[in-house]
Parts: structure tokens; C-alpha cells; sequence
């Protein structure tokens, strides 16, 4: 039988007490045309072989990146995941309390997110991390407002290279403290808007390599925030990082970014985890929790969680931030492969990525009407194209071709309408980049 705590009067107290009469006016900012308007069809009582067989039935009508050859894109990407990093992560060990306030019970979970923390602060080249955010937009959108509480200003510039997706989460955020995201029109450059703001801004947010695959020189800009007071701020791909030198090198103070790439399936789209890394003078200020190394009584290492009082994680009004959880599953998964790979095994799959999208990419500007939307700016595995034609009709086509296509950047923007995002992992063989061009050719 169904389990309903709440009786028909403590819902008729609930709807009262916030000016409704009755449930389905919840749901009143649903246009009615989006609604089923009528009863799911569900079937009757089932036995368990029965449910099993249905179930069966109805997840092979779906098709995944086991079953398609996958150029997808957009910070979640089709890597190659050791059989390690899972075996590992599953073991019971690591099935410990979802809280490790307790030290003493907690030193195994501890000390993986403190190993975590010290790779992620390596690899983005800042001094130190917490330990892991819900994911990539949401530790932007932490960003800034840390900005905020830090320099005390209001407004946070995004420059459009930024994913979408981190730039609406942001808005979200940074508008409930009284903020305000600014970002370049579509024919107005990052410089530009810089150069026209009346007042300096809390930070200044970039992606390394952003929308279109762009990798940039971000010194310039991290002297331009310093000079006004501001925060440079980067959202970055984890495995490009392996190739190019690390914003935190280049005079960044953050450095936030989506952590799928690192050990972690596709999984619909998460769970997945987030960094968040700054330079030392930020490090009270970091959302979340924060592991550090210690010494016990007896002079024996130890991990406590540090710099921060309970209170950060238990009462709103106190807190730096309101994000009092992490994704440490996640981010085991990611410290995992990072130890599996190492410096080197990171750096190759990044570079056998590049140099599998510079292959496939090469042959793909050499057919009619393709061309890279940003054709002087170098790139890494992840470019933008211009197709001839609707970008969604040539998926369908790649699709009935085995062939899961780009990204329709249009969707993301009207000003990219047209765009073809294009993501080449380490995964793609010659034979399916092959493959993908001569399925474009045919095209059409």
C-alpha cells in the first residue's frame, strides 16, 4: 500500500498558508499544452518475470554511447574508464558516513578528498581546492559569489565563450544576492565590454577552452581584473589542462570546472562532481568543505576537515556559502584515475584527443560549406564547425548512420545558429573519424 505522511488537512494547512486552493495550482507556470492531461498509462499488476521483460522491452529503445560511435560534446565526454577506477571506488571501504565530521571514523573518506583536493590544486595550478561541488555550472555560479562577498561589488562579467548552461546557472545565483551577470553581445568582444563598464566588476569569468574551442592567452586578462581590483576567474576542461599551462599560472585566482572527463561516466548527464580551486588568499572563503593534513598526539599524520567552523555547513545565516555537501563519490572516481594515469597517461590522452580532432577536423573543412568558426585560434579536441545546411538534419542523418553528431550550438544561442560542436576523445579509432567524414559527405 502507498505511504502518504501527510493527511488531506496538513495539505489543505500547506496550500493555505501560501495562497493556493489546491495542488495542481503548483503547477500553474506549466503552460496546459505541456501538461498529459490525463492518467499515465501504466499496466495492470504485474509479476516479477512480467516487469522484468517489460523493463527489458523498454530500455532497449534507447541507444547510448555503447551502441553509437559519439562526437558529443559540452563538458561531458565519451573517455575511456580503467576497470580499476570502478572496482576501487565500488569497494566497501568507501561506503563510510555521507558526513565526516568525525575524524576519528573518517580518515580513509579524509584522505581520499584530501588527495583529491592537492591533485585538483596541481593540475589547475593554484595552491589549494575543496572538496568537489555538484558539478561544473554550479561551482561558476559559486565563483561568483564568492566574487561578490569578496570585493563587495555586484555585477560579474562572463564572457560568451563560457558554456551556456554555467552562464544561466550563474544568472540564477548571482540575481538572488542582488547581482547581476553582463554578458558581451554577440558582435561585441569581451575587450569591448571591459572597456565599456562604467564601474569595475567583482570578477571577470572566462572558459579555457571555451564554447568554440578556442585556447587563449588569459594573461592579459587576469592583469586587467588585478589592475581594478577585480577576480580572474576560469572554468576549465580538466584533461586540456594536461596540455596547456594552467590558468592559476597565468594570474588566475579561481579556477572552477566540470570533472566528468576525470573517471566518471556520461550517466544521463550526472551525477557528476565539480573543482573549485583559488589562490591562498581565497581559501577561507571556499564554498563547501575543506580537508587538510594534520598531526595527532602522537605525531602521526592525520585529516581533519579545516578552516571553517560547523556552522558553514549548518546554519544558513553564518555560512560562506550554502553549498554544505560535495560529491565525493565522484571526485574518488576522479583521484583514482588521476593516480591510475598519472602526469604523463593524462597528458596522452589529451594529446591523442587533439590529434584525432585536428585529423578529422582537417578533412571535414576540406568538404563544401564547412569551416571552423574560429579558424585563427588554436584548439585542442573540442571545436566549433559551420555546416551548409541545418545542423539538426545532419544529425539525424549521422544518426541513422550509427554516428551521434556534434552539438547544435543554435540551441545554446540564435547567434550560433548553424554551429556544429564537435567533441573527438581518445575513444574515436580512424576507422569511426573515417567514418563520421564519409557519412558528412554523404550528406545532402
Amino acid at each position: 500500500m502507498r505511504y502518504i505522511p501527510h493527511t488531506a488537512d496538513d495539505r489543505a494547512a500547506m496550500l493555505a498558508a501560501i495562497g493556493l486552493s489546491d495542488t495542481l495550482s503548483l503547477f500553474g507556470d506549466i503552460p496546459a499544452a505541456a501538461r498529459l492531461g490525463r492518467p499515465l498509462r501504466v499496466p495492470g499488476p504485474l509479476t516479477e518475470m512480467e516487469l522484468q521483460a517489460t523493463m527489458r522491452r523498454d530500455a532497449a529503445q534507447n541507444r547510448s554511447v555503447e551502441d553509437l560511435v559519439c562526437f558529443l560534446g559540452g563538458q561531458f565526454y565519451d573517455r575511456f574508464i580503467p576497470a580499476a577506477v570502478g572496482a576501487l571506488a565500488g569497494r566497501g571501504e568507501f561506503a563510510t558516513s555521507y558526513t565526516p565530521y568525525q575524524p576519528e571514523l573518517s580518515q580513509g573518506t579524509l584522505a581520499a578528498i584530501y588527495e583529491f583536493q592537492s591533485m585538483m590544486a596541481g593540475l589547475t595550478g593554484l595552491a589549494a581546492a575543496q572538496a568537489s561541488m555538484y558539478d561544473g555550472a554550479s561551482a561558476v555560479a559559486e565563483a561568483a559569489l564568492l566574487a561578490m562577498d569578496t570585493t563587495q561589488r555586484l555585477t560579474v562579467v562572463m564572457d560568451r565563450g563560457v558554456f551556456p548552461e554555467s552562464r544561466q546557472v550563474a544568472a540564477t545565483y548571482v540575481t538572488a544576492r542582488g547581482g547581476r551577470v553582463v554578458v558581451p553581445a554577440p558582435d561585441q568582444s569581451l575587450e569591448e565590454l571591459l572597456a565599456s563598464l562604467a564601474e569595475p566588476p567583482a570578477a571577470v569569468v572566462v572558459q579555457q577552452p571555451d564554447v568554440l574551442g578556442r585556447v587563449r592567452d588569459l594573461r592579459p586578462l587576469a592583469a586587467w581584473a588585478h589592475e581594478r581590483g577585480a577576480l580572474a576567474m576560469a572554468a576549465a576542461d580538466p584533461v586540456a589542462l594536461a596540455l596547456i599551462e594552467p590558468p592559476g599560472r597565468m594570474g588566475f585566482d579561481v579556477v572552477v570546472g566540470e570533472g566528468q572527463p576525470l573517471g566518471n561516466g556520461l550517466q544521463y548527464g550526472g551525477p557528476t562532481f565539480g573543482f573549485f580551486c583559488v589562490q591562498d588568499a581565497l581559501v577561507r572563503r571556499l564554498p563547501g568543505r575543506v580537508v587538510g593534513a594534520t598531526q595527532d598526539g602522537a605525531h602521526k599524520r592525520g585529516y581533519v576537515l579545516t578552516l571553517q567552523a560547523r556552522e558553514q555547513h549548518i546554519r544558513r545565516e553564518r555560512a560562506t556559502s550554502n553549498i554544505c555537501s560535495n560529491h565525493s563519490l565522484n571526485a574518488l572516481q576522479a583521484t583514482i584515475y588521476l593516480a591510475l594515469l598519472g602526469p604523463e597517461g593524462l597528458r596522452e590522452v589529451a594529446r591523442l584527443s587533439t590529434a584525432k580532432a585536428h585529423y578529422v577536423v582537417d578533412r571535414l573543412t576540406a568538404l563544401p560549406g564547412f569551416a571552423r568558426m574560429a579558424p585563427d585560434a588554436p584548439y585542442l579536441f573540442e571545436v566549433a564547425l559551420t555546416v551548409p545546411g541545418s545542423v539538426a538534419d545532419l544529425n539525424r542523418h549521422l544518426l541513422d548512420r550509427g554516428i551521434l553528431g556534434g552539438w547544435d550550438m543554435g540551441r545554446w544561442d540564435r547567434a550560433w545558429a548553424g554551429g556544429w560542436q564537435l567533441a573527438v576523445t581518445e575513444q574515436r579509432t580512424r576507422a569511426e573519424l573515417d567514418q563520421l567524414v564519409e557519412a558528412v559527405a554523404s550528406w545532402r
